[in-house]
């Protein structure tokens, strides 16, 4: 069982301790958290675990809280993401083979989501690259521009080290020399960088680690 517990309150100290205990209590493990502030706290947490049942009656029960919604936790809606960052033009063409191959695996049952933000500077994209390995989720990221090296490489290292792939295009610099995968042409980067996450493609990523197309 895995399901996204959406807990509306008035904004305390202790708020999420006290929601977390009663996931705990039941033995769930949550999995992930995401807060929105504001005039009422809201706390979305996907949680999975198979003694969840009375939990949602449990958590209306915290102090502040004002009521409390049952929705699809995020992994099973959005699913596995691939990030895309880089310069804007090049960035698109990606975007649009990785876009082309998640719709024909998830007319098949999965759930692949493409996340991308155009992104230019070395100080700049190589903390954008290191922020990727903070997000939830990420299966993946695509590097696209013409010149990336320096700092960006090393993050690309970082983040390889955490077990996130990095596809690069064919560039100038560094990166090329540390990625996964260098594929020239845009959209086949794309393309290659989706079937690499999707569980129903049969492209094996290690396979071809360190190879350029």
């Amino acid at each position: 069982m895995n399901v996204c517990y959406s807990v509306y309150a008035s904004d305390r100290p202790g708020l999420l301790r006290d929601v977390a205990s009663c996931v705990a209590a039941r033995e769930g493990n949550i999995d992930g958290v995401r807060h929105v502030g504001g005039e009422t706290t809201e706390l979305h947490l996907d949680v999975s675990g198979a003694s969840l049942d009375g939990l949602e009656a449990e958590l209306t029960e915290v102090e502040g809280v004002q009521r409390v919604e049952m929705n699809a936790s995020a992994s099973s809606v959005f699913g596995k993401r691939l990030i895309v960052l880089g310069g804007g033009a090049q960035v698109a063409m990606v975007v649009q083979g990785a876009v082309s191959e998640a719709d024909r695996h998830n007319i098949r049952g999965e759930r692949i989501s493409v996340d991308t933000m155009p992104v230019v500077g070395e100080a700049r994209l190589a903390e954008a690259v290191r922020a990727v390995g903070r997000l939830p989720r990420v299966a993946a990221l695509v590097l696209a521009g013409s010149l990336m090296g320096g700092d960006v490489a090393r993050a690309v290292t970082e983040l390889r080290a955490r077990g996130i792939p990095v596809v690069c295009l064919n560039m100038a610099g560094s990166v090329p020399d540390v990625a996964d995968l260098v594929v020239t042409d845009p959209v086949q980067a794309g393309v290659m960088a989706v079937m690499a996450i999707a569980e129903t493609a049969k492209f094996d990523l290690a396979r071809v680690r360190g190879r350029r197309f």
